[in-house]
């Protein structure tokens, strides 16, 4: 199997269909993939960037042996298939046995270990969370102390299991930890430890003590699935007083790893090895470099807990390649442009196969220069929580195609349609013509959890209310490619991280002083995105931007949300019914940030301007001097998801 290269190949596979052998949850697809070859390494993991070189090994079978013994822990705590097991870790081979062996289990919800606490329990609640696994405490790190400080108000947490991570660290350094532990443990709780301070409704348990002894070799709780059944909940966006949490099944998520996989063909095998960076709170490390590498015997490489951003990922990535022989790794247009500063120098990266890039637009300037720096294929997809991840892609058989979201995957209906005043199905859009994204099929998920929440996400289109409305925009030109020209409205991207703009604006209401409050999105070369929130006071009210940064850093529960400019203005713009109006916003945070990168080039131009093309999206208009000029201001242009026109002469 080749794998595709046009929507006739999509087409062609859609028509054999999925094999009705092919396994309708999660546990089994795994069990699948482990048969391949039980000896091979299946997961592989260093803790710091420095010994890169000498990895804890899991191969298949010690892989599918963690699972099950994980999984009949869970069922000796009185887990069943709707019990839900949140984690909040971060990237550890025990965080793949947690969602692995909870969703064989019961449901696993994902949380971000960098929101605050506060952020964690209404997450938690919001699940009914009755099994929480996180870190233990542990010098340099502050996540205990979150979860600590939200125990008590935890009412349906019965079980807190705690993963220790000194058990990753080499010796002597791990004799060093852990006595550092065991001090941190007296300071913060005193000689009764842990165990005296966790409230009375909830049972202590050490993961790895836990999970010794139980049987490594099958589901003690005979479970006979459903591919109706629950697998995970995950959130989508930043979260506020009500978490959206996307509610995903056995089916919805195998699926997806059997549909990328036809998609990929002969790239998706067991003599591939695949690098994970991303965060595993994210669905695309877990689906994209965890479910469909396991199910097809590939090796997974887990680099540091910190992912790319652990100390000194970057700095070494080459020479991590070269080690490894890595073909593949996903990853936002953050990394990219971070990579582009690191010289590949005399690492071979022959293996690499090419780069997966979403969350995102990839500027031109940052995909045309990793090209060139590399000689590796970048390949830009779409997806979304809701989709389970992956719903386009540009074909890796093809030439990829700058700009375009490529074509859609096996099985997954796709397409951009027309809706009224409403938000109702008119019709499909033509070929070329902008509409609202929407999508359809055994991936899409089944609703978010909180059911007010559900209202207006889905179409009827033909009698079929199956269709998800992503709220994105789009088209879909003649040979099959999407392309999207807006995303949804509101949400700030900041290092691929989605942020919704009332993370950010409702704790700044709660200022006395405050009247109105508006985020947006900066233009960012390196992080995409940086959140700007501007400021209407109340009348006679003064206050200084200093003193809202710190309200800010105070209320704003989610780190990456905290505004990094705050603009106090007279009047924030509003449309003719009373709605805050972000267009012009926006539009001044894109021509600052755009000034200043010409500026900082010694770029001179004029007029500049902004326009809202219904075709290219946001065009940026501008003149400059002479024809070198204008190739350097193109080039400084380029480093954002923007279409530039640049004039020579004046108007």
């Amino acid at each position: 199997m080749n794998g595709i290269s046009s929507l006739a190949d999509v087409e062609r596979i859609e028509l054999q269909g999925m094999p009705k052998d092919f396994p309708s949850n999660t546990y089994a697809l795994i069990r699948h993939g482990a048969q391949i070859n039980p000896k091979s390494p299946a997961l592989s993991f260093f803790l710091e960037s420095s010994r890169f070189k000498n990895p804890s090994v899991y191969c298949y079978r010690e892989l599918l042996e963690q699972i099950h013994q994980c999984a009949n822990f869970f069922h000796a705590l009185g887990a069943s298939k709707d019990t839900v097991i949140a984690y909040i870790l971060p990237n550890l081979p025990e965080t793949h046995f947690v969602i692995w062996g909870g969703q064989a289990t019961g449901i696993i919800a994902a949380i971000n270990p960098l929101l605050e606490a506060d952020a964690m329990a209404d997450i938690l609640n919001a699940v009914q969370a009755e099994i929480l696994v996180t870190l233990a405490p542990f010098p340099d790190t502050d996540l205990w102390e979150k979860v600590h400080t939200i125990l008590p108000r935890l009412s349906f947490l019965k079980h807190l299991v705690l993963v220790n991570p000194a058990r990753h660290m080499p010796y002597p350094k791990k004799i060093a930890a852990s006595l550092l532990q065991k001090k941190k443990i007296t300071q913060l709780h005193g000689l009764k430890g842990i165990a005296g301070a966790i409230p009375c409704h909830i049972s202590l348990h050490d993961y790895h003590a836990s999970v010794q002894g139980f049987a490594k070799n099958q589901l003690n709780s005979q479970r006979i699935f459903s591919s109706n059944d629950y697998s995970s909940f995950f959130c989508t966006g930043g979260t506020t007083g009500l978490p959206k949490v996307a509610k995903r099944t056995h089916a919805n998520e195998t699926s997806s790893a059997w549909s990328v996989a036809q998609f990929y063909g002969d790239d998706f095998s067991a003599n591939k090895t695949i690098f994970c960076g991303l965060p595993l709170f994210h669905v695309n490390a877990v689906l994209v470099t965890g479910l469909i590498p396991f199910s097809k015997g590939s090796h997974v490489v887990l680099g540091t807990a910190q992912g790319y951003r652990g100390e000194g990922i970057i700095q070494i990535f080459w020479k991590i390649v070269e080690h490894y022989k890595i073909n593949y790794f996903s990853g936002v247009p953050t990394l990219y442009a971070s990579l582009l500063q690191v010289p590949v120098a005399d690492a071979k990266i022959n293996s690499l196969e090419y780069g997966l890039c979403g969350a995102a637009p990839l500027p031109s300037e940052i995909m045309k220069n990793f090209q060139n720096l590399t000689g590796l294929r970048i390949l830009e997809g779409y997806g979304l929580t809701e989709g389970t991840c992956v719903s386009s892609v540009n074909p890796p058989f093809a030439e990829p195609i700058h700009g375009s979201i490529g074509i859609r995957i096996p099985l997954q209906k796709m397409k951009a349609v027309i809706l009224d005043d409403q938000g109702q199905y008119l019709r499909d859009a033509e070929n070329n013509e902008i509409g609202a994204i929407a999508i359809s099929g055994p991936n899409v998920f089944a609703g978010y959890l909180i059911s007010e929440q559900n209202r207006k996400i889905w179409l009827n289109i033909d009698n079929d209310t199956s269709w998800f409305n992503t709220g994105d925009l789009g088209y879909q030109n003649a040979q099959g490619y999407f392309y999207l020209t807006g995303r949804k409205k509101e949400l700030i991207i900041r290092g691929g991280h989605n942020i919704d703009p009332l993370t950010i604006e409702e704790p700044m209401l709660k200022h006395p002083a405050v009247e109105l409050a508006a985020a947006v999105g900066r233009p960012d070369a390196y992080a995409g995105e940086l959140p700007v929130l501007y400021v209407q006071l109340k009348a006679n009210q003064t206050l200084s931007k200093d003193e809202l940064i710190s309200f800010a850093e105070q209320h704003i529960h989610e780190r990456a949300a905290v505004p990094k400019f705050i603009e106090i203005i007279d009047e924030i713009p509003l449309t003719p019914i009373g709605k805050i109006f972000k267009v012009p916003l926006k539009h001044q945070q894109i021509q600052i940030s755009l000034s200043q990168s010409l500026e900082q080039a010694n770029i001179a131009f004029q007029n500049f301007s902004i326009i809202e093309d219904k075709s290219k999206g946001i065009v940026i208009h501008l003149h400059v001097k002479d024809m070198e000029t204008q190739q350097a201001a193109l080039q400084t242009l380029g480093q954002f998801p923007f279409t530039a026109e640049i004039q020579i002469g004046n108007t």
